[in-house]
């Protein structure tokens, strides 16, 4: 599980596609947290640390932490065009430990469709961006509530439902949380990773069957 909290930014370093799609990523993190077998999420996306170790120093002394993860065909079809080639960008949450400040809202790591940004202007210091959700989630993301975008938690301002059923929902993301995202890179066309707050999911599935 996550919270929506990023800690770091990380790079994809090497790609591999040998069978499953295997990616080196490099973050500023303490290899010594980052167990075998433990789970982070990548920009949004629960995957499994199968290697890691530390980088050479740089300059200043610090080194950096790499760990490889292993990503199915399916995850692959899931999540945004582009975001696994070498080069990219990505946000990195390691999975909740007990006793962690849950500081967003409760985040499983698994993508439940792909948005795109149709609106990005500046406001304020802050930027409010307006995201089009497609049909099968629309209902799941109310004003107030909240949504997963790259893997960062943001609370939604406003939704507006479409006649096709798609919805555009308004979020504002302060400089802070553009500044140690990948988030403060969106502009008009550009594709996110959206997982609904897994208690619209639960609430949905119960109104269905009658039960609320």
């Amino acid at each position: 599980m996550f919270t929506g909290i990023i800690t770091a930014i990380g790079t994809i370093a090497a790609h591999d596609q040998r069978g499953d799609l295997r990616l080196r990523i490099n973050a500023p993190l303490d290899p010594a947290r980052i167990d075998i077998g433990a789970s982070i999420a990548c920009s949004g996306v629960c995957l499994t640390v199968v290697e890691r170790g530390m980088r050479p120093a740089h300059a200043d002394g610090e080194g950096d932490a790499w760990f490889d993860v292993d990503v199915s065909a399916e995850t692959v079809s899931r999540t945004r065009p582009g975001m696994w080639a070498a080069g990219q960008r990505i946000n990195i949450e390691p999975s909740l430990r007990v006793g962690d400040e849950l500081g967003g809202h409760i985040v499983t790591g698994h993508v439940d469709t792909i948005g795109e940004v149709v609106l990005a202007e500046q406001v304020g210091d802050s930027w409010r961006v307006a995201i089009r959700a497609r049909a099968e989630i629309a209902a799941y993301i109310a004003e107030k509530g909240s949504i997963t975008v790259d893997g960062v938690s943001l609370t939604v301002n406003d939704v507006r439902d479409r006649p096709d059923k798609t919805c555009d929902f308004l979020v504002n993301i302060i400089p802070h949380t553009g500044a140690v995202t990948t988030l403060g890179d969106l502009k008009v066309g550009s594709r996110v990773n959206l997982e609904i707050d897994v208690l619209a999911r639960y609430l949905k599935r119960m109104q269905g069957l009658g039960v609320v």
